[in-house]
């Protein structure tokens, strides 16, 4: 959620981060929205104010009138008893009044509110304006000195290739046809040694970035909807997520009482509950930054996505993935030099594991509503012929700490100080099954076995190969 105060000094700027970054949002609506309200709020304040004062002054004068009222007849009898009805009566006009204001305000908030959530973090300065991941920009680009993906792979390592469904079929590492028939298209059951490479590369990544200084956490992968809406998966990725009805459940015979707060919604990455579980808390400065890492099992509908890679295992609704959370401190420099380290911690994982990869700039287009700044990281699948995505770091600043309302105390004693939103940033360290698309098919032998990455063989009890 961007601050709403920014926006009314510069709505500008947002309505030219949200242009770059095509997403439509009205963002004239929601400042006219905002003025109506907080002119309603001005106006109820008033109206307390002046209730204050009538309480203080009606007392003294409806006595003083009352007094009166014992000698008085006739004609100014009359106008006694008017002037102390007025006094009494204009407390409760004036409380009417504001009820009717409070009504107002109560029924413009949720418009606010949802317009609030629409509206995109501005990209940074320096992102490149682009359409799509088709403007996306090169940064940097690795091999080992035993693979060159400017050369065939055959130049490589003189065979023709076998693309990782090949090799999964002839070495029995997975099965895709009791996997669809278990749980439909995007499917699959992984089998021996593919289910073993899979944990091992998982129980790696772990490891890596543990001796990095993050701390691991298990989280659960069904979150209430306030976590998804906190860390932006809501309301731009509804869509992706599934959803399990639990409110509806609790009165299946009586629709109408069906309570969506108990809803539940299986997370698509780690990072939902890594960030979710302390929203609504205030930490200590001295606790930051905090460094944290996760393996979980993440789910996604892949919604927009028919007809693209229906095959295999680069895109499908069940994956688990190792990720990495870092919640710092409110300053702009700090978070970039942690989305360096945390790419930095990437790119040694794959060198470890010798696999060409490359760093990609995404472009305004390819940014999505939460992010300052986004690199891919790509690696070689010799079966695409090209780099395919296994990894990805997101610079946030405070989008998500003001919608989780995480805050730290800056700049004083313990229980003191200034509350400001912390920033927040995350990067894959490894996704799985996909990331077994690279290792296979890079480490493929001209008789169809794979060779086990160095790095992995001790997670596979000193194997060397498969097959």
């Amino acid at each position: 959620m961007i601050d709403l105060r920014q926006l009314r000094e510069n709505p500008e700027v947002y309505r030219e981060g949200a242009r770059k970054k095509r997403i439509t949002v009205d963002i004239d609506r929601l400042l006219a929205l905002d003025g109506r309200r907080r002119e309603l709020g001005t106006q109820i304040e008033q109206m307390r104010a002046e209730q204050n004062r009538l309480a203080k002054e009606s007392g003294p004068m409806i006595g003083k009138l009352t007094g009166l009222l014992k000698q008085a007849a006739g004609s100014d009898r009359d106008r006694l008893l008017e002037q102390i009805e007025q006094l009494k009566a204009k407390p409760s006009m004036l409380k009417t009044e504001a009820a009717s204001l409070e009504e107002q305000l109560r029924a413009i908030e949720p418009s606010v509110q949802e317009l609030l959530l629409q509206v995109p973090l501005p990209p940074d300065a320096d992102v490149p304006v682009g359409k799509s991941s088709e403007d996306n920009v090169e940064i940097s680009r690795w091999s080992p000195a035993w693979f060159d993906p400017s050369k065939s792979f055959e130049a490589n390592k003189g065979f023709a290739p076998r693309g990782h469904m090949e090799l999964i079929e002839r070495l029995g590492l997975a099965d895709f046809g009791r996997g669809v028939k278990l749980a439909g298209s995007r499917s699959y059951v992984l089998l021996g040694e593919g289910a073993r490479l899979h944990n091992a590369i998982l129980r790696y990544a772990m490891d890596f970035i543990h001796t990095k200084g993050f701390t691991p956490v298990t989280v659960p992968v069904l979150v209430r909807e306030e976590a998804m809406v906190g860390t932006g998966f809501f309301p731009a990725g509804r869509e992706q997520a599934y959803h399990i009805n639990e409110g509806a459940r609790q009165s299946p015979d009586d629709p109408e009482a069906a309570d969506p707060s108990r809803d539940l919604f299986l997370t698509g990455t780690g990072e939902v509950s890594l960030m979710g579980m302390r929203m609504g808390e205030i930490i200590d400065e001295a606790e930051l930054p905090l460094k944290l890492c996760t393996v979980s099992t993440c789910f996604r509908r892949e919604a927009g996505a028919a007809g693209k890679d229906t095959a295999g295992l680069y895109r499908i609704h069940q994956f688990d993935k190792v990720e990495q959370v870092v919640i710092c401190r409110a300053d702009e420099a700090e978070s970039r030099r942690w989305h360096r380290e945390m790419i930095g911690i990437v790119e040694d994982l794959l060198k470890s594991l010798e696999i060409p990869h490359r760093l990609l700039q995404c472009c305004t287009g390819d940014l999505g509503p939460k992010n300052a700044d986004m690199v891919d990281i790509e690696s070689w699948m010799p079966s695409r012929g090209a780099y395919g995505e296994t990894h990805s770091a997101s610079r946030l600043y405070d989008f998500q700490c003001r919608r989780l309302n995480m805050r730290y105390r800056a700049g004083g004693e313990a229980g003191k100080g200034q509350t400001v939103f912390c920033h927040s940033l995350n990067n894959t360290v490894a996704a799985s099954p996909r990331i077994l698309i690279p290792i296979l098919e890079l480490y493929q032998n001209a008789d169809g076995s794979v060779t086990v990455p160095g790095a992995l063989r001790p997670y596979l009890g000193g194997g060397e190969r498969i097959g």
